[in-house]
């Protein structure tokens, strides 16, 4: 019986290990009585006939995968190119159409220093992968930070920050900026490697293990805190700007104020759209940093912004849509409670989810109504789906990577 998201619990970060284990038994705890706690129970999926069938177009396998840790390494796109890395160092590079491998790299190993005779020993990936520059650039909880070539997968350069790097980096002009866990945001020269500069954030002694992925836009890093806000820094030369509140803390406990802001900013035109994982769905205008609107949702999954909407699911699973422009809900679906649900992808007519039994889940983008399913395999999906081209990435915690195209369905009337 699954007593609560795997994921929100083992990523929690405090040297209080045991304050952690009370204070998550008196919360999170299954019922003692014959009757479950509905608050913890899993769904369990209805019968469903699929109004589609989706097409695999190819399928690999990425090492191993990241096996039951906490990870977000996702499927990229990137010259012609499909890039994936498993949680012990392999980075593999297919070719986009045919799904053919081009190259693969050892992080364990990237300098060709263990021998026959020595174990492998994890890398520890855990950010990324992203590309630029004609570079792929992957952290690692070790603090590490490595750029390969994209064209072969071999090692342009290697840099050191202070704490686990367990969200991608983002790049813009020549600048990768890099968050830790630590607090410490770093900007590297992308060619060299060069430490460009420094910010400090200060980190609660309770947080998430999910840090917020670092976004660039109008010459800023947006970028979420442990305390619950989000803040931005200047691209060029790391100085703070604004920062606003996102989460608030409502409860009497250290684990109820758990208020982080994991999920990375959605820039959309002139506002930022941020959530907390406990507190509030906000929109905020980008030049100045004031909140537009807010409404009381919470998640540490990532959220989708199309058109005039934004897709999320909540830190029970629960899935929905609202206004763009003013936040009011225009639908919701409960129907995978509790089953640790990806962030959302938009693909063609529908919004996809995975959850922790490997399945996708496509919904109608009007009405929430889930319409198809497709199960990757057993292991589970534990990150959000990447779209391209309306042609969709999704890879399981073993390392099955699918991708999978959506029928384009043709109603009666056309």
């Amino acid at each position: 019986m699954r007593c609560f998201d795997k994921d929100f619990f083992k990523g929690l970060n405090t040297k209080k290990v045991l304050a952690i284990i009370l204070l998550t038994s008196s919360l999170f705890a299954c019922s003692s009585s014959d009757e479950e706690d509905l608050s913890t129970k899993v769904a369990e999926l209805s019968d469903l006939d699929n109004a589609f069938d989706v097409e695999i177009l190819w399928d690999q396998s990425v090492g191993d995968g990241v096996d039951d840790y906490f990870s977000r390494i996702k499927p990229i796109v990137a010259y012609n190119k499909v890039y994936s890395a498993s949680r012990t160092g392999d980075v593999v590079a297919y070719e986009k159409e045919s799904g053919d491998k081009v190259w693969q790299a050892d992080l364990s190993d990237i300098n060709d220093e263990r021998s026959f005779w020595d174990s492998r020993v994890s890398a520890l990936v855990a950010g990324g992968p992203i590309a630029g520059m004609n570079k792929i650039f992957l952290g690692t909880e070790n603090g590490d930070v490595f750029a390969l070539d994209a064209e072969t997968g071999e090692l342009v350069w290697q840099a050191k920050i202070k704490g686990e790097v367990i969200t991608p980096p983002a790049i813009d002009a020549g600048i990768l900026v890099v968050n830790s866990a630590s607090g410490v945001l770093k900007g590297f020269d992308a060619s060299t490697g060069e430490e460009l500069w420094k910010a400090e954030q200060d980190v609660p002694a309770l947080t998430l293990r999910g840090i917020s992925t670092p976004v660039i836009a109008s010459g800023g890093v947006l970028v979420g805190s442990g305390k619950g806000e989000l803040g931005v820094y200047i691209l060029e030369k790391g100085q703070a700007g604004w920062t606003t509140e996102v989460g608030e803390a409502t409860g009497s406990t250290e684990l109820q104020r758990v208020i982080d802001v994991d999920s990375a900013p959605v820039v959309f035109g002139d506002k930022v759209y941020a959530i907390s994982a406990r507190g509030n769905l906000v929109a905020i205008e980008l030049k100045s940093g004031r909140i537009l609107w807010k409404r009381q949702y919470s998640s540490y999954r990532q959220i989708a912004v199309y058109r005039n909407d934004i897709y999320i699911t909540n830190t029970r699973g629960h899935i929905y849509a609202l206004n763009r422009i003013d936040g009011i809900e225009r639908w919701s679906n409960v129907e995978l409670t509790n089953r640790s649900v990806t962030g959302p992808a938009v693909v063609d007519d529908y919004v996809v989810v995975g959850d922790f039994e490997g399945y996708l889940h496509w919904l109608n983008q009007e009405t929430g109504e889930i319409v198809s399913r497709h199960q990757i395999d057993s292991s589970g999906i534990y990150s959000t789906p990447t779209v391209v081209d309306d042609v969709m990435y999704s890879q399981s915690r073993d390392g099955d990577l699918q991708v999978i195209i959506t029928p384009k369905i043709v109603s009666a009337a056309q």
